[in-house]
């Protein structure tokens, strides 16, 4: 029986998603960028009670909390660009329900960002900068998504629906770069425990 050639066409060939993180993520000025927030970082949970930090471990449940918490917003975001742009009976129908899915996911935003950047403090190499760019992102989205709100407020739906498009388009690609953290790096998949080592 013929042996197979050991060098197909296919082999070795990076998947999209990393090729794109590498392409993002690999710059010496986020090294730098994020070598100094996560000595930020690390000062400020020295000061934070033990019982506060492992709760936002996820300790208490045995798995990290950010990937429970993260389908909050998200789902809000997502339902709330839904009701903004479907049909509704009469005019203005659905703007009340979009802007309580809206301010429901922000709200919900919060808990997500405290527990991923904790989860990020203990990062390394390439997973740490590419979870630096995933939460610059997501807090773009969050702060768009309060200025959404404000607008929708003072009755400036158009700008409202334009803020609250464009964060949703950030958070759709931190999830991307969210996911090549989780699939490519294990970010997340090892012991809760992690934080109390070295």
């Amino acid at each position: 029986m013929p042996s197979l050639p050991q060098h197909l066409p296919f082999q070795h060939r990076e998947p999209p998603a990393h090729v794109i993180e590498d392409a993002v993520s690999n710059h010496d000025t986020l090294e730098a960028v994020a070598e100094t927030l996560q000595t930020l970082l690390k000062g400020a949970e020295a000061i934070i009670p033990d019982g506060v930090l492992d709760l936002l471990h996820g300790e208490p449940v045995g798995h990290p909390m950010h990937p429970l918490l993260v389908h909050v917003p998200l789902g809000g975001w997502v339902i709330a660009a839904a009701l903004d742009h479907l049909p509704a009976q009469s005019p203005g129908g659905n703007e009340h329900a979009a802007d309580l899915a809206l301010t429901l996911g922000t709200l919900g935003a919060v808990g997500t960002i405290a527990t991923g950047w904790t989860d990020w403090s203990n990062t390394r190499g390439e997973a740490r900068r590419t979870g630096l760019i995933h939460g610059a992102l997501n807090e773009v989205a969050f702060l768009l998504n309060v200025g959404s709100i404000v607008a929708r407020r003072k009755h400036r739906r158009g700008l409202g629906k334009a803020l609250s498009g464009a964060a949703l388009g950030l958070a759709v690609a931190g999830g991307f770069l969210g996911g090549e953290l989780v699939y490519r790096h294990g970010l997340g998949v090892g012991r809760t425990l992690a934080h109390r080592q070295g």
